[in-house]
């Protein structure tokens, strides 16, 4: 439910698969950071960058190697360019070592602008299994869940709520991307 507060805040809403630009658009709290044609852009500059094309096929029009040209379904290669073009730095987390090794204490424009989740879902009565993207980011001094597939955005009690939701969510598979500032 929004209140106030987070109806101040940028929160883009689920469309196809497209929900890794969903969620870099509400890392950076603007609607049009990206859009599908920056995206597609990138994903095409990598597809013509691989060193190991892969041989073209009729299905090669709709199921490119770092996205789905219809529904979207963009790869991590093409999270970590887009963040790259932005200047940002992508750290992988290591999920041995747990959320309490995230610094979620420091100021709004200290080293992590936010947090980005992969995470396994299953559709169609777990006959689909894929995966999607999350953002988590401090604005106001305040954590939020930025999931695209949320009604609204969904504000987190304090920073120990953060590491209980990403370290639920590492033991269930899902993998921690820290957006860093490049200072």
């Amino acid at each position: 439910m929004a209140t106030d507060t987070n109806s101040q805040i940028y929160h883009e809403r689920q469309k196809l698969q497209f929900c890794l630009l969903h969620s870099l658009n509400n890392l950076f709290q603007k609607n049009d950071a990206f859009t599908r044609s920056s995206l597609n852009e990138i994903a095409e500059k990598l597809m013509l960058e691989e060193p190991n094309k892969e041989k073209w096929t009729p299905f090669s029009v709709l199921f490119k190697p770092h996205h789905n040209s219809l529904t979207g379904n963009y790869d991590i290669n093409v999270l970590i360019a887009a963040l790259e073009d932005k200047g940002k730095n992508v750290v992988w987390h290591d999920r041995r070592n747990g959320a309490s090794s995230i610094d979620l204490d420091g100021p709004e424009d200290a080293n992590l602008m936010g947090i980005l989740l992969n995470v396994p879902v299953r559709m169609f009565a777990g006959l689909w299994k894929s995966r999607h993207w999350v953002t988590l980011r401090k604005i106001g001094g305040v954590w939020y869940n930025l999931d695209s597939e949320l009604v609204a955005p969904e504000v987190f009690e304090d920073a120990e709520k953060v590491r209980e939701f990403l370290d639920y969510m590492i033991g269930h598979g899902g993998e921690v991307l820290l957006v860093m500032n490049n200072k």
